[in-house]
């Protein structure tokens, strides 16, 4: 069920572009009033959402190890897993930001012989790693449309990217690796059944955009002919506020628009916020140092005591009634002792 609501809404959104340029002649709509709004909710969505976290209180250091803490000199720590400086946290993070190291480690479980086996599994990883790093090239490359002249170092990806020379247009190896990653990732959704049971919509419709935007992107570069100077007016012209919506550009690279302008407003409210999340996840970004230094709540208020010497002599009289033994209370050390 969760799955054809999301598929039924980005069908929607489909259907809604196309009828709304080629029908009803809504280009402005769709091409400048609708990235300028997206856009802006993007950008105060995720503002508001980092605010909030940095705002919340992380009096102790909780990160989430799996190696030996920094203690005793004679004691080897883990630097790497259980970083009790700056430095190593940073290490841990970039390798954790930029390659994915605890998805990595990920393992899967299975009944052989009537026994749990856990094994290795590392074809999510790959899939994410795939996923991640060509929807990061994709982004850059398209930054083309929106700069005239176009920065060197894009051409120079642009190149790369393309190094295999196939057809043309030239065929772009990262295009085909965001499809192919991003269907692995809806496939293992939809046929493991533990991954199934627990997936939602929110987990089901960002997929179903993100193939979307890459289907509609592929068709509009190999297949659908399209004014593509007119779309660089738009482009250029949306970056410097005088965007012109042209008619000549096909209804489909619209439809393609109206995707990445959905995904882009519903960042903010979604899982895929953990782009921003882990640079600010308190497990992840604090040294393991508590043996080394005493973390004190800051906001602690005075807590009065009832001592035991206190709770006898309230007591005693109903202790001794009850029976209950009453334990000596020590005496207060004497002052230089």
């Amino acid at each position: 069920m969760n799955l054809f609501v999301s598929l039924i809404a980005v069908v929607a959104l489909f259907f809604a572009a196309m009828l709304g340029v080629d029908s009803m002649g809504l280009h402005s709509l769709f091409g400048i009033a609708l990235p300028y709004l997206a856009i802006a909710i993007f950008l105060i969505g995720v503002v508001a959402k980092v605010i909030g976290w940095a705002k919340s209180p992380v009096p102790f250091h909780i990160t989430t190890t799996c190696g030996q803490q920094k203690s005793l000199p004679w004691i080897q720590s883990s630097h790497l897993e259980n970083p009790h400086t700056k430095w190593g946290v940073f290490v841990r993070m970039a390798l954790e930001v930029l390659f994915f190291r605890s998805l990595f480690r990920n393992t899967q479980m299975a009944i052989e012989d009537g026994r749990a086996v856990y094994g290795p599994s590392k074809w999510l990883w790959g899939a994410a790693m795939a996923f991640h790093w060509t929807f990061l090239i994709v982004f850059v490359r398209h930054l083309r449309f929106f700069t005239e002249p176009v920065p060197q170092p894009i051409l120079w990806l642009q190149s790369l990217d393309g190094f295999m020379q196939i057809g043309v247009p030239v065929l772009y190896m990262s295009s085909l690796i965001f499809l192919a990653a991003v269907t692995f990732l809806f496939l293992r959704r939809v046929v493991l059944p533990q991954v199934r049971y627990i997936s939602l919509a929110a987990d089901y419709f960002p997929l179903f955009l993100l193939l979307s935007i890459g289907g509609t992107g592929f068709v509009l570069r190999h297949f659908v002919k399209t004014d593509v100077t007119a779309v660089k007016e738009l482009g250029v012209g949306l970056l410097g506020f005088n965007a012109v919506a042209s008619p000549d550009i096909h209804w489909l690279f619209y439809v393609h628009l109206v995707f990445v302008c959905t995904l882009f407003i519903y960042f903010p409210f979604s899982k895929l916020m953990h782009m921003g999340g882990v640079f600010l996840s308190p497990t992840r970004n604090l040294t393991g140092n508590s043996r080394e230094v005493r973390h004190v709540n800051p906001w602690n208020y005075p807590v009065e005591v009832h001592s035991y010497a206190e709770y006898v002599e309230e007591f005693r009289e109903r202790m001794e009634q009850a029976g209950i033994t009453i334990d000596p209370v020590p005496e207060a050390p004497k002052e230089g002792h």
